[in-house]
């Protein structure tokens, strides 16, 4: 939707790309109608006339205008928008899951029929709200996909297609060409090196005669890409905290790295990301990225890969815009000085999430990990946490402790295999909570931290965990849960980074 239906958001956005200010870099698209193209808000051209420029909330919006990819700025070579986490509307919900591949592997009918809605609702919604029906997205997100792996990867053409969810190598063709003004030969050979440059070539006569399938039994495939994040960026305090819960056997980490197998459509990977070890004591970087290192059984879940991993390290956080609402409190203030970028530990499997946190509560995360590890040996798989249906299966017998804790967490796993609980990203997040809510053995202290961990709620405030009420007492703020919560409403929207500072700060 075309920003000029307030003329207050058209003047703060044409002032944005005025200054090139790169906060703005992933939150909506500039259009220049003059030149046809769409930039982001930093791109350093000259800044086009008012008359010429339209602005948009997504890429998709601006093909739809019959606007280009700006071959100077590379507009999605940015963070993605914030909004798909800190809203909770139908569209950004729906963001969630179209970036994770839920068209390619459903189409339509399945990403409307996960929400709740019919298809044409779903599309009638999308397109008012974003610009671009649910298709549209779904083609925007796979150009960037290509375009992040042609630049990045030495994969062959064809490998590059069905990674990106292309359903034929003519429809990558046609897709890049239209989007970009290249081919994607043209995009692998403007960002590779000259010995990149020969690897492509091969890799591209390697494409010809490839049919519109994906390769069946193929090897697994090894990749490297650099994603970026919003400075400032704590990408340490990222990898501590997976290092410090990684659990014996499954998961390995240290301050700058945090390595393990995980489940995806089509398969598995043995996933490694890394922070820059020379980028200081806070892993700040003035243009911060994180490097994914990835041995994938399937190319076609190479962008629900990326996503996931977005996800789980909140990449496209608005770090300095939560920095600066939260400094204006004093008592906030020498908390976010002292650790800026500060983002929420996200989960790359939502199921997973809830067990560890259910076998986890009550006990030290020592000992939680020792029990963890022990459970991954005797139910789990592939080297990897036990899922549902191992819990509901041989839960019973493995599981130790309290019978009303053991009959929690399988009766959970039950819940989840037979289809009465869903724990899904693209859930409202009230509805989500209730859900949890409504399992015997799952109290409010678990759904918020759930809704922290697995939705990347902003807004969830664990005030009835004692770390955080000794944190807060400790610093002259109300210590009981029921004054904290009103405390905290004037932290909103910001009240799960409110928090993990209060928790860092302990």
């Amino acid at each position: 939707m075309d920003a000029r239906s307030t003329t207050e958001d058209f003047a703060q956005k044409y002032r944005a790309i005025s200054s090139r200010d790169s906060r703005f870099d992933g939150q909506f698209i500039t259009g220049v109608h003059s030149t046809g193209i769409y930039c982001r808000p930093s791109c350093p051209a000259r800044t086009p006339l008012e008359r010429n420029v339209s602005f948009y909330r997504t890429a998709a919006a601006a093909h739809e205008a019959g606007l280009r990819a700006c071959k100077r700025c590379i507009p999605d070579a940015v963070p993605g928008s914030p909004d798909w986490n800190t809203r909770d509307d139908l569209a950004s919900r729906a963001m969630r899951l179209i970036t994770d591949g839920v068209v390619e592997r459903a189409g339509v009918e399945g990403l409307a029929q996960r929400l709740g809605y019919t298809p044409r609702h779903l599309t009638r919604v999308l397109t008012s709200e974003l610009g671009a029906g649910p298709l549209s997205l779904a083609r925007a997100h796979r150009a960037h996909t290509a375009r992040l792996l042609l630049s990045s990867t030495h994969m062959p053409m064809s490998d590059v297609a069905f990674a990106a969810g292309f359903s034929s190598i003519r429809q990558f063709n046609d897709t890049i060409l239209a989007i970009y003004n290249m081919t994607p030969s043209d995009i692998r050979r403007n960002t590779h090196n000259s010995e990149n440059r020969a690897i492509g070539a091969r890799a591209q006569q390697n494409a010809s005669g490839v049919n519109s399938e994906s390769p069946t039994g193929a090897p697994p495939v090894s990749l490297t890409l650099q994603l970026p994040a919003r400075a400032p960026f704590d990408g340490m305090g990222l990898m501590k905290f997976f290092a410090d819960h990684a659990i014996p056997g499954v998961e390995t980490g240290d301050n700058f790295s945090y390595s393990r197998r995980v489940r995806l459509p089509h398969g598995s990977a043995a996933l490694t990301v890394s922070i820059d070890p020379d980028s200081g004591t806070s892993g700040l970087v003035a243009a911060p990225t994180v490097r994914v290192g990835a041995v994938i059984d399937s190319v076609s879940d190479v962008s629900t890969l990326v996503a996931r991993v977005r996800r789980l390290l909140d990449l496209d956080a608005d770090s300095a815009a939560i920095d600066a609402a939260l400094s204006t409190d004093p008592v906030f203030a020498p908390l976010v000085e002292r650790v800026p970028g500060i983002r929420i530990p996200g989960s790359f499997d939502a199921e997973e999430a809830l067990f560890r946190t259910l076998i986890g509560q009550q006990i030290s995360v020592a000992a939680a990990r020792t029990v963890m590890a022990r459970l991954s040996v005797e139910l789990g798989s592939d080297g990897q946490f036990p899922t549902a249906r191992e819990f509901a299966t041989h839960g019973r017998e493995a599981l130790r402790g309290p019978a009303a804790r053991i009959n929690a967490i399988v009766g959970t796993a039950e819940a989840i295999v037979d289809g009465r609980l869903l724990i899904d990203v693209a859930a409202p997040a009230e509805e989500f909570t209730a859900s949890l809510l409504a399992m015997p053995g799952i109290g409010q202290w678990t759904a918020d931290y759930l809704a922290l961990r697995v939705l990347g709620n902003p807004d969830v405030l664990l005030s009835s965990d004692l770390v955080v009420r000794a944190s807060a007492a400790a610093r002259g703020l109300p210590s009981t849960a029921a004054s904290l919560s009103v405390h905290a409403t004037r932290w909103a929207p910001w009240r799960s980074y409110a928090g993990l500072h209060l928790w860092r700060a302990r």
